[in-house]
C-alpha cells in the first residue's frame, strides 16, 4: 500500500449523472474483444500487482481502465476514434488537468501486440506521479493496491 495522493486525483464521491453510471455499467458488460483481452491481463492485480478499475467515471467521462495509485488512464480506441480525434484530445486535456496520465492504444495493438502494450503500461506505471505535493484526503486505494 502506498501513501496518500493529491485530492485532485480522487475519483470517489464525485457527482455522477444516473445515465452516465448506467452507461458505465453497460460498457462493463459489453466490452470489445480488445478491451476484454486487455482486462484479462489487468484485472485482479495481474499486471505487476497494480490495481485497475474498468469503465471508471472521471469528470463525467468513462475511461476504459484506470489505475488510481499511478494516476493512469488506459484507453483502447476502436475505429470510431479516427473520426473523433478532436473530442479525444479535449477529453485527454481534461483528464491531464486532474493530474492523470493517459495512454492510448488501438484495438489492433491490443489484439496483435499485447506483450508490447503491457510493457508500455508497466513502464508508465513505474514512472513517478506527475505531481506529488503532499497528502490528499484519503488515497482511494483498496487492499491489493500497490
Amino acid at each position: 500500500m502506498g501513501g496518500s495522493m493529491p485530492a485532485k486525483r480522487i475519483v470517489t464521491g464525485q457527482p455522477v449523472k444516473p445515465e452516465t453510471l448506467k452507461r458505465a455499467q453497460q460498457l462493463r458488460q459489453d466490452m470489445t474483444p480488445a478491451e476484454r483481452k486487455l482486462w484479462a491481463q489487468l484485472c485482479a492485480n495481474r499486471l505487476g500487482g497494480w490495481h485497475f478499475r474498468r469503465q471508471q467515471i472521471i469528470s463525467g467521462f468513462i475511461v476504459d481502465f484506470y489505475c488510481h495509485r499511478a494516476a493512469l488512464v488506459v484507453e483502447v480506441d476502436g475505429p470510431i476514434h479516427q473520426q473523433q480525434q478532436a473530442a479525444d484530445a479535449e477529453r485527454d486535456t481534461v483528464l491531464r488537468a486532474h493530474g492523470l496520465r493517459v495512454l492510448r492504444f488501438t484495438n489492433e495493438e491490443v489484439l496483435r501486440q499485447l506483450p508490447a502494450v503491457l510493457e508500455k503500461i508497466l513502464a508508465e506505471l513505474s514512472l513517478p506521479l506527475l505531481s506529488e505535493k503532499g497528502p490528499g484526503v484519503g488515497s482511494g486505494e483498496r487492499p491489493g493496491d500497490r
